[in-house]
Parts: C-alpha cells; sequence; structure tokens
C-alpha cells in the first residue's frame, strides 16, 4: 500500500469500555530503523506478520501525510527489528465500528502503560465520521502521540500533564 494516509487521532475516556465494542484486536511490536525530520522508516510486527512502513512528514496539521507500507516476512521483520533505534514500541490494537468507519483503538504497554489512542483513517480531510463514546480530546498533529516520539519520550515521562480522564 502507498498513497497518502489522512487520519485523525484522540485520546481515549478511562471510563468508556472500547474493548467490549471491538469486533478484532492484535498484538503489534514496531521499532524505528530511522527517524527524523518527521520522516520514518518502521519495522512492525503485528501478531506473526512483519511490516515495512516508510512515512514522510505531516502536512495540514498533521492530518496527511505518504506512507508507503509492504508486508515482508515476520523472519525478515525479526532480523530488522535488531537494527531499529532504541525504544520499541508495545501495544494492543482494537478495530471499533462506528458508522462507516473503522477506529483503531492502541492500548500501548511498557514505558508508554496507561496511554489509550484511537485514530480513523479518512478518505479526505474534511469527511463527516461518527465518533464512538470513548472519544475524547483530539490530539492530531501534537507530536507527543506519534509513536516515533513516544519511543523517545515515552507517556510514563509527561501523562501527569494530562487531565485525569486520559490517564
Amino acid at each position: 500500500m502507498s498513497g497518502m494516509e489522512i487520519e485523525r487521532k484522540f485520546l481515549v475516556k478511562k471510563k468508556e469500555d472500547f474493548k467490549r465494542q471491538a469486533y478484532d484486536s492484535s498484538h503489534i511490536r514496531q521499532g524505528y530503523i530511522a527517524s527524523g525530520g518527521g520522516r520514518t522508516v518502521r519495522v512492525r510486527i503485528r501478531d506473526d506478520r512483519g511490516y515495512l512502513t516508510i512515512k514522510g512528514p505531516s502536512a495540514n496539521g498533521g492530518m496527511s501525510r505518504y506512507e508507503f507500507e509492504k508486508e515482508i516476512t515476520l523472519d525478515e521483520a525479526q532480523h530488522l527489528m535488531q537494527l531499529c533505534e532504541p525504544g520499541i514500541i508495545d501495544k494492543t490494537r482494537y478495530l471499533v465500528r462506528s458508522g462507516n468507519h473503522i477506529f483503531e483503538v492502541d492500548e500501548f504497554y511498557g514505558d508508554n502503560q496507561g496511554l489509550v489512542i484511537a485514530e480513523v483513517e479518512l478518505g479526505s480531510e474534511d469527511e463527516p465520521y461518527e465518533k464512538p463514546s470513548f472519544i475524547g480530546m483530539e490530539v492530531t498533529g501534537d507530536k507527543r502521540f506519534y509513536n516515533s516520539h513516544l519511543r523517545r519520550f515515552p507517556f510514563a515521562i509527561w501523562g501527569g500533564t494530562l487531565p485525569e480522564e486520559y490517564r
């Protein structure tokens, strides 16, 4: 897959049970071979499948960016993970339908334990969508919530600055 990725990110309200609404989930571990200048080269292991992803810098307030993704073998992904910069992202992704869209809800572990972020991919920046009840404050474009940033500056360091309903 390659092309422009358009998505919006939100914090998830802790009191809402998004897991009950999920129709699927998967475990994700990902590392970054290179990150800088808003560009990233990422290796991801999602359950028993591997992926290599290249992303360009964000545009339009962080809502859009170029993305190239290719499935690779699990063995290739495991070997490439050894080349990654320090800091691995470890999370479970839950898929929740809302209207015509699917929200990807990431529950983080390790130094990012306690952080839960939802994303929805859109066909255009002004495409309407229905927000599930668990969706809270929008954080689209806030670099603190980019996975490449979280591996270097984890939630454990700065998460206490968020309102209680998101920690």
